[in-house]
Order: C-alpha cells, then structure tokens, then sequence
C-alpha cells in the first residue's frame, strides 16, 4: 500500500491515532465533506484547517451520502479516489469515511480539539459545534476562496460542453 493509502482508516483506527495524538500534546483538528472535483478552494481551505492545530483528521462523505446531499448525479469522483486525493495532501494527517446524515457521531467519537468548516456555515450551526466546545475545544470557520466550488465547475463545464 502507498503511503497516501496508508492515511485513509476506519473510525477505530482514527480514534487510536486521535488518543496517541492527543496524549502527545497534539492539537487534533477535525473537518468534514464531499470534496468531489478538488480544487483550488478545497485545498485552501484544508491548509488553513491543518495550520490551526498540529493534525488534520478529514471525515469524507461516502457516495451514497454525497448522492443523498447533492443528488443522483453526485458524486462525479468515487469515494475511493476522493479519499485517496484528500490523504495525498501533505497537510491531511488521516482520512476516515462516513455515511451517516451529518460527522456527529464522528465528532462524538474521535473527540477532536479544534472543529473546523468554511465560513458559509456559522459556528451555532457547526454539527458537532456544542460538543466540541463542551469539552474545553474549539470551533472556527475559514474564509472560503471565492469563485471555487464544485457544483460551479460542473456548472462551467456543462455549458463549455453542451
């Protein structure tokens, strides 16, 4: 297996990496998503995620949940490879999927000490926000890169092709 293969866990493994972490003073930073069709947002938002702690744990949605989410045309890029991009990211410390409605119980499992997403959400309306922040953690949003979203992309694309 490739190194960048060897990040992508199961939620077990996670929590025993997120406890060794954590017991060597490490802040644990915790963010979730599609991640379908990365770009230059994706990977701007996932440094500064990992530049607030010293690991990034990134829990991506299975196909079926980005189907659920986005509908019957999504994802365009399968789970496999979307996990296997994300874990090539120097700055991406361990990748785990999930396929429930929203990362809470993730969140509730793995513990982590910083909860991160984009500012297109405010943090009353972070799942997992309460959580976090009743243990003593933190929740933060980062300022998204303008103009970079997958949905516009397929969007351009569309029209570039149709």
């Amino acid at each position: 297996m490739t190194e960048s293969a060897n990040k992508i866990v199961d939620l077990d493994q996670a929590k025993s990496l997120v406890g060794q972490w954590q017991s060597e003073g490490r802040k644990v930073v915790f963010t979730n998503g599609c991640f379908d069709i990365v770009h230059l947002g994706h990977v701007d938002y996932l440094e500064k995620a990992r530049s607030l702690g010293d690991k990034l744990v990134l829990a991506l949605n299975t196909d079926a949940s980005v189907s659920r989410i986005k509908g019957p045309l999504r994802p365009v890029v399968n789970e496999y490879a979307r996990a296997r991009l994300m874990a090539a990211l120097s700055f991406v410390d361990t990748v785990i999927l999930f396929d429930e409605p929203t990362p809470l119980q993730v969140i509730e499992k793995l513990e982590p000490d910083i909860l991160v997403k984009g500012d297109d959400y405010s943090v009353e309306n972070i799942v997992g926000a309460d959580f976090v922040t009743n243990r003593g953690g933190e929740v933060k949003t980062i300022p998204l890169v303008k103009g970079y979203s997958t949905s516009s992309l397929i969007e351009k694309i569309r029209e570039a092709y149709s």
